[in-house]
Formats: C-alpha cells, structure tokens, sequence
C-alpha cells in the first residue's frame, strides 16, 4: 500500500463515518448504508483509480436519492 491510496482510505473512511453520524441522527438509512461502504470498501480495494471511482460514487448517492 503506497502513502496515496492510505490517504485516500483515510479521506474515505473519515466522510463516511460523517455520514454515519449524520444518517443516524438524522434517521435516514440512505447515508448509513452509504457511510458504512465508505468505511467498508477501502479494505477491498487495491486500485487507486477504481478506489477513487467507487468511493466517489459512494459519496454522490446520498446527494442524489435525497428524500424531498
């Protein structure tokens, strides 16, 4: 593991237990799930680029499938 993909693992896992504090106050499910692959999915993935591509998915979906 080189010293970018252990930041960006870091970065990941870092928005995604925000989003897991938001979703669970909030009581939204969406930001939970998403926040738990973002901690989740790091440790599976070795590609830097497909690392940066999933977990920025990951990052949009709670903005897309909001509730209104």
């Amino acid at each position: 593991m080189d010293m970018a993909s252990l930041m960006f693992s870091m970065l990941f896992g870092t928005v995604g237990m925000g989003f897991v504090m938001y979703g669970k106050k909030a009581g939204e499910l969406i930001p939970v799930g998403a926040g738990l692959a973002l901690l989740i999915c790091p440790y599976f993935i070795s590609n830097l680029v497909a690392l940066l591509a999933i977990c920025s998915i990951l990052i949009a979906i709670p903005f897309f499938l909001r509730n209104s």
